[in-house]
């Protein structure tokens, strides 16, 4: 699916490059600055610990609180093909929920590492039309762009060598600013 954050005809207009690279290099540009700045907002989302299977009831465990609720359709991402899909809330508590499955072989609890994404339905603002999230999100397009095509041969001196310093704190540390108002406090780790 294309980004829509940035696209990819906003990222050839700022970058000047007309058709010069092909659509899929300009597109993952894209879906990784749209991907970074996702990654800081709020979604109606929690992370996936540990799955079971049992008796066709699939029980999954979260690393926190996930607030869904009995009834709520669900899509489980990362966790295995088993539990991977959209799904129907049957029974909840605090860490855990379950829903039925058609078939399957039964699957001792076991933890999924890195952990899985179970995401609800999310009824907040849709971030694609928000002008500070998109605004980020070029910024940060453009800085994986050059950081991308950067040369690592050459420089003003023998002892020169660029690097894309920017893909290290300072790229999100940038926009933040612009993200403020969007940002959900579990992406404030650290």
């Amino acid at each position: 699916m294309p980004a829509t954050f940035v696209t990819e005809a906003e990222l050839r207009l700022v970058l000047g490059i007309q058709s010069l690279y092909s659509s899929a290099v300009v597109e993952e540009v894209c879906q990784t600055a749209e991907n970074v700045v996702k990654s800081y907002l709020w979604f109606n989302k929690a992370y996936v610990a540990a799955t079971e299977l049992t008796s066709l009831t699939v029980t999954i465990t979260t690393v926190e609180p996930h607030g869904f609720q009995i009834g709520q359709s669900v899509v489980i991402t990362e966790s295995g093909s088993t539990f991977n899909g959209t799904h129907t809330i049957v029974t909840a508590d605090v860490y855990t929920f379950t829903y039925t499955i058609a078939s399957g072989a039964d699957q001792t609890k076991h933890l999924v590492r890195p952990y899985g994404v179970v995401t609800g339905a999310f009824h907040g603002t849709s971030y694609g039309t928000v002008p500070e999230i998109r605004e980020a999100s070029i910024m940060i397009a453009v800085d994986v762009w050059q950081a991308r095509n950067s040369s690592n041969s050459g420089g003003v001196s023998p002892d020169f060598q660029p690097s894309p310093y920017k893909m290290g704190n300072t790229l999100t540390a940038r926009v933040r600013g612009l993200l403020a108002n969007h940002i959900s406090p579990k992406s404030l780790v650290g």
